[in-house]
């Protein structure tokens, strides 16, 4: 137990450190680049007296170390943006004003959030689901006609666009043989059940192409699992096949399958854009769009430091998932 224990310690002090490190990348990135840094921040429409204000807030007469310094206490505890001075009453974090449409950053991320956290942990469900009973049934039906089919079906899932089966689940599921209503976001608070019924077909569009990219790495992991030598043990005890393949195979295949999964949730939480445009989903992707075009920059960086805390977190849950799944893994 000291021994797991001390790995998910140094699992999470990796995390934190890879959290500071992205938060340096990212200001470096926007805040200390040539250029009016001021200007940009506060828009095209201001007012030489509101770019003044903004570069005070900024700190940008300051040393690039102590820049940064206030760029992390605004994080974590607050700014007041009238002034540019650290408070300690700001729900931390802040994250910062928006220039464009006077909110706070986090408030928007608040209100944006979970749509795209519906969107994409729904998804993750089905193309699990979908992905690894496919991958699991393709390396046991090996060699058979059932199994040419399903590779045939994954293949053409993973060249697939997902506005392409989005457009088509409208037309077909929505339109022609009216199963579904036009999916309208409803908040789970609100009503659970209509939630899940107008996410259904976001979430089909999303996974069907990654589970695609699951059932193939899922088969792949599977016949390499079912060729080792304690396998060939189970069967030669008289041990069944549906326990081989369900038992004992699947679980020594679950690790790459498993840090796929953390890749995908982390990067989906703001790389949805598509499935939340096409289906009119107001979450985390739409908006970061959004704030690109009007260069709400403020805005641009608070997402961009929140998609990369899940980035982070999926993959720091992802090795502890790993150790657990496979016991061959070293916790180092």
């Amino acid at each position: 137990m000291s021994g797991f224990g001390g790995f998910l310690l140094r699992r999470a002090l990796g995390a934190v450190i890879t959290l500071f490190v992205v938060s340096v990348i990212v200001y470096v990135v926007f805040y200390a680049t040539p250029g009016d840094v001021a200007q940009i921040t506060c828009g095209p429409r201001c007012s030489p007296e509101q770019v003044h204000q903004v570069a005070r807030q900024l700190n940008l007469d300051d040393p690039l170390h102590l820049r940064y310094w206030h760029f992390l206490q605004g994080l974590f505890i607050g700014q007041d943006f009238s002034t540019g001075t650290s408070v300690e009453h700001c729900t931390a974090p802040c994250l910062g004003q928006s220039y464009q449409s006077g909110r706070q950053v986090l408030d928007i991320i608040a209100t944006k959030l979970p749509v795209s956290l519906s969107l994409v942990l729904g998804a993750m469900v089905v193309w699990l689901v979908l992905g690894v009973g496919t991958g699991v049934l393709s390396a046991w039906r090996r060699g058979r006609l059932s199994e040419r089919v399903l590779t045939a079906v994954t293949l053409a899932g993973t060249a697939t666009p997902v506005f392409v089966i989005g457009l088509v689940l409208m037309i077909v599921v929505c339109g022609e043989l009216q199963l579904l209503p036009f999916p309208q976001y409803v908040n789970l608070t609100d009503d659970p059940e209509q939630w899940a019924w107008n996410l259904l077909l976001p979430w089909l569009s999303l996974a069907l192409i990654e589970a695609a990219a699951f059932a193939r790495l899922t088969r792949a992991a599977m016949l390499e699992t079912l060729a080792e030598d304690h396998i060939r043990t189970f069967r030669a005890y008289g041990v069944g096949e549906r326990a081989v393949v369900g038992r004992h195979a699947l679980r020594g295949a679950l690790a790459p399958v498993i840090a796929l999964n953390a890749n995908n949730v982390g990067s989906a939480v703001g790389g949805a854009v598509l499935t939340e445009t096409l289906f009119g989903l107001p979450g985390i992707g739409q908006e970061l769009v959004h704030a690109v075009k009007v260069v709400d920059l403020p805005v641009v960086v608070g997402m961009v430091l929140v998609i990369g805390f899940f980035v982070v977190l999926a993959n720091a849950v992802a090795d502890v998932l790993y150790a657990v799944a496979d016991r061959r893994v070293v916790l180092a």
